[in-house]
């Protein structure tokens, strides 16, 4: 399909204003960038209850990871949804990420704990991958403090936090726990090999390029010897056995499209039960874009639909 009329009013917008490629952006100035785009000042989707805390951090004594929950209406024990926001590793926070968050708290009828890791270069891998798999655990142990009920726990994220989420997934497998009853993983990003047909097809002109995504990596990653690690590169893990429900968002005009797709069908092949949906004309960054694309909005109510069927009703 041709790209999408609002996807291109937005690409013609930001070609318009001469900013700067993010990958030739400092760190802050790439922050800041992020932010403005994806920063939503339209009025929020109303929840019951909006808490900001900070909880243990791997990272040890002194430190905390910080989170925020989002409660919906109604009574509890609600199922709950650990989040990880986008933003290459390296950009993204917990308020790029509210709208959404508060939106899926409301449509799917469960708690969100979005998570606040720690971001490269400061912190390189696996430092986001172990605040987000403590995260997940903390919130198992705690559910019942937060109005949920941990044995309808879920993990997602998009594009970044998709590949965290996919990642945790496969160390609770591995240890045994926490039980995840899904996985929502938005555009993951699942290798870091970069070299897919997707990532040559739409490397310029779709708002995500392949040099930004290459520019991300090599600030996350310590070094080329990380690239093929499962940790990283969760395509790459020898075995997706055993793993949680997943519900997979792609987008036509994606670089990660091809990746997103690929963990799919290896976990289609390992016999975890998958939902693929690709959104035909969308860019990368289209689930944070629902106050200038119809299909950014419908895309979170396709997540929040997914999430309401896989959660398994409670006491059954």
């Amino acid at each position: 399909m041709p790209l999408d009329p609002q996807a291109q009013t937005l690409l013609d917008k930001i070609a318009a204003a001469n900013v700067p490629p993010l990958h030739e952006l400092t760190i802050e100035e790439a922050r800041q960038a992020n932010a403005n785009l994806f920063i939503t000042r339209h009025e929020p989707q109303a929840v019951r209850a909006v808490e900001d805390r900070v909880i243990p951090s791997p990272a040890g004594a002194g430190h905390g990871t910080p989170i925020r929950v989002y409660t919906p209406q109604g009574d509890g024990p609600f199922p709950v949804l650990v989040y990880f926001h986008g933003g290459g590793w390296v950009v993204g926070s917990l308020e790029t990420h509210d709208a959404q968050c508060r939106a899926l708290s409301h449509g799917a009828s469960c708690v969100v704990v979005a998570v606040d890791y720690r971001l490269a270069p400061e912190h390189k891998f696996p430092a986001a991958i172990e605040d987000c798999d403590a995260a997940t655990q903390w919130v198992a142990e705690n559910a019942a403090s937060l109005g949920g009920d941990p044995d309808r726990l879920a993990v997602g994220g998009d594009s970044a936090g998709g590949n965290l989420a996919a990642v945790v997934a496969l160390w609770a497998r591995d240890r045994g726990t926490p039980y995840l009853a899904f996985q929502l993983l938005i555009y993951p990003a699942t290798d870091m090999h970069c070299g897919t047909a997707s990532q040559q097809e739409n490397a310029e002109g779709y708002l995500l390029t392949r040099d930004a995504i290459i520019w991300f990596r090599d600030q996350y990653l310590r070094s080329d010897a990380d690239v093929p690690h499962p940790d990283a590169s969760p395509l790459l893990a020898p075995s997706l056995d055993d793993l949680p429900p997943a519900l997979i968002i792609t987008a036509e005009f994606d670089p990660l499209r091809d990746e997103g797709e690929a963990y799919a069908a290896r976990l289609q092949a390992a016999g975890v039960p998958v939902m693929l949906k690709r959104y035909d004309g969308m860019i990368h960054g289209f689930f944070n874009l629902g106050h200038v694309l119809d299909q950014g909005q419908q895309v979170i109510e396709d997540c929040a639909l997914a999430l309401r069927r896989m959660f398994p009703a409670k006491g059954s």
